[in-house]
């Protein structure tokens, strides 16, 4: 459905901070691009409890959802990754998720579409979220970003004084979209001067 190559996968899994793949969907949708939602089983659970919101409204926003137990959905293919998808964001990625894709324990389709994005050469970004980190925790995330997966912890800009929850989920939905070439005027550029 969508261009070649303009396709985005967007996991979100059982972390706290659903709120960041919930806006990640929503801006994504708004910009007519083309997503690929799949939500862990996890996710549903923290997704009602922290913002309230229907999981089946949050799928219909998707172009496409997949359930995370579909092995054989088209994400799990590299000869469909490969001329279709751009990049994969797991938003927030939780430590057993980065755990499973730095040691290529495939599981589940998160598991399997991140390792698919990685052999085909493709943008992974990976929002962690989890405090304080353990020297495991640490290792998998480093294993990671030596293999060129972009590991984005939901930190925001404060030099840009976010007033709002709203306003500073933006700037770090923002900076995460930056990571896979989608640059919009969620977050304000330093320019130099505050």
């Amino acid at each position: 459905m969508g261009a070649e190559g303009r396709e985005l996968i967007l996991a979100i899994t059982g972390a706290s901070g659903v709120a960041i793949g919930v806006r990640l969907v929503e801006v994504l949708v708004e910009r007519g691009e083309a997503v690929h939602l799949v939500i862990s089983s996890g996710a549903e659970t923290v997704i009602r409890q922290e913002t309230g919101r229907a999981i089946g409204d949050l799928k219909a926003l998707a172009t496409f959802y997949h359930s995370p137990h579909d092995l054989a959905a088209p994400l799990a293919s590299g000869s469909y990754v490969s001329p279709n998808v751009r990049a994969m964001v797991v938003a927030p990625c939780s430590m057993k998720t980065v755990a499973a894709i730095a040691s290529g324990f495939a599981e589940n389709l998160i598991g399997r579409a991140a390792d698919v994005i990685l052999k085909e050469g493709k943008r992974l970004v990976l929002v962690p979220r989890e405090s304080p980190l353990n020297v495991i925790h640490l290792e998998n995330l480093l294993r990671l970003a030596r293999v060129g997966v972009a590991i984005v912890p939901p930190t925001p800009p404060f030099y840009q004084r976010p007033s709002t929850v709203p306003e500073l989920l933006d700037q770090i939905v923002g900076r995460i979209l930056d990571q896979v070439g989608i640059h919009t005027d969620l977050t304000r550029r330093w320019s130099g001067h505050p």
